[in-house]
């Protein structure tokens, strides 16, 4: 049950990345693209029709991880404690610049929540890079220092960063360089994602424009790329072991680089519907890659003394999770028809939609 809970979440979570994902990314190219007043609310409307219904998957996925995985969770919660925080403030600020920037007609105040929506997707997007960084990279787990454990095994604590700013130091902070890096990652893939569902489900005056942004931030993502591996050896020179002792895991990696070299030919792809299938494999492809790379470990301990949280050292009993499956079975139910009729309800381009009004 253990295997099978953990595929759940991970399905979950990448449900959310990729349709809370094309929110983030439409609020990065509202903040650096969209220049022309009507090309601003389309494009708010892209996101605001959509962005609360997408991040139920998040509270299902939180909710699962609570039940599958209680110390896990516990860890984890308690340990980002800081940077939780601050995605949560950043949640709210992205939701109210949303539903305020149309309620008064004057341009400073739609100016104000435009670039709270901006600024907050694209910080979003930065820090949900780089909790996938700390998630790679691992953690003092124990708190361990001069070879004494400080903590129970699975408690840590981390500063939003440290002095020496490397993930190679004793006590690594939330962000470092390395995770600065997958942060990056994430803004580019993020946005690139946000172009394609802005060119899918409106008319704006920038969608021709947004086929050479998406052309040249794809350019950037494939050097980042090549970089975060080569850098991603430094920090943790077995990285890629898993891939070499599982070659079907390789299917992960192949369905990021699928989608990467696909948006290569975006100038010529002529449906919208296929250059948003090829940035949604970027996201799922490099979420199950870096997920497949760790695989039984969830939480890696960067540490000799206490071993790394795994799917089965952090498991709820047996009896707890069958049960969870028969009340799952339902709550699925229920959030896939809900799922369906927003988007039978929403289907087709925006743009002539109400919101915010």
């Amino acid at each position: 049950m253990e295997l099978f809970w953990y595929i759940i979440i991970a399905l979950f979570l990448a449900i959310f990345f990729v349709l809370d994902g094309y929110d983030f990314g439409t609020g990065i190219i509202h903040l650096f693209f969209a220049k022309d007043e009507k090309d601003k609310q389309v494009i708010a409307k892209a996101a605001g029709l959509f962005w609360d219904s997408n991040e139920v998957w998040l509270v299902v996925a939180g909710g699962l991880l609570f039940m599958a995985f209680p110390t896990f969770y516990a860890s984890v919660f308690s340990g980002f404690y800081l940077p939780l925080i601050i995605v949560l403030w950043l949640i709210v600020f992205r939701a109210i610049g949303l539903e305020f920037r149309s309620q008064f007609n004057y341009t400073m105040w739609t100016t104000i929540w435009d670039k709270a929506f901006g600024v907050a997707s694209l910080l979003l997007a930065l820090f949900f890079g780089i909790a996938l960084g700390n998630i790679v990279r691992g953690v003092n787990l124990g708190g361990v220092e001069n070879e004494i454990s400080l903590y129970e095994g699975h408690y840590f604590f981390l500063p939003l960063w440290d002095s020496s700013f490397s993930p190679l130091s004793e006590h690594p902070g939330v962000i470092d360089w390395f995770t600065i890096i997958i942060g990056i990652i994430a803004v580019v893939t993020l946005a690139i994602h946000g172009a394609t569902w802005i060119r899918l489900k409106t008319n704006a005056s920038i969608n021709k424009k947004l086929k050479t942004v998406i052309f040249n931030l794809n350019i950037l993502l494939l050097i980042l790329t090549l970089f975060s591996i080569v850098v991603w050896k430094i920090v943790n020179p077995n990285s890629l072991n898993n891939f070499i002792e599982r070659p079907y895991l390789l299917i992960f990696p192949i369905i990021y680089f699928t989608g990467l070299f696909g948006l290569f030919f975006i100038k010529k792809i002529k449906k919208d519907s296929y250059s948003f299938v090829l940035s949604t494999l970027l996201i799922i492809g490099g979420i199950t890659s870096s997920l497949a790379s760790l695989f039984p470990v969830i939480l890696p301990s960067t540490n000799n003394i206490n071993e790394s949280l795994t799917i089965y050292n952090t498991a709820a009993s047996e009896y707890g999770l069958s049960v969870a499956f028969n009340w799952g079975i339902i709550g699925f139910i229920l959030l896939l028809i809900y799922f369906i009729i927003q988007k039978r309800l929403l289907k087709g381009k925006i743009d002539d939609m109400d919101y915010g009004h």
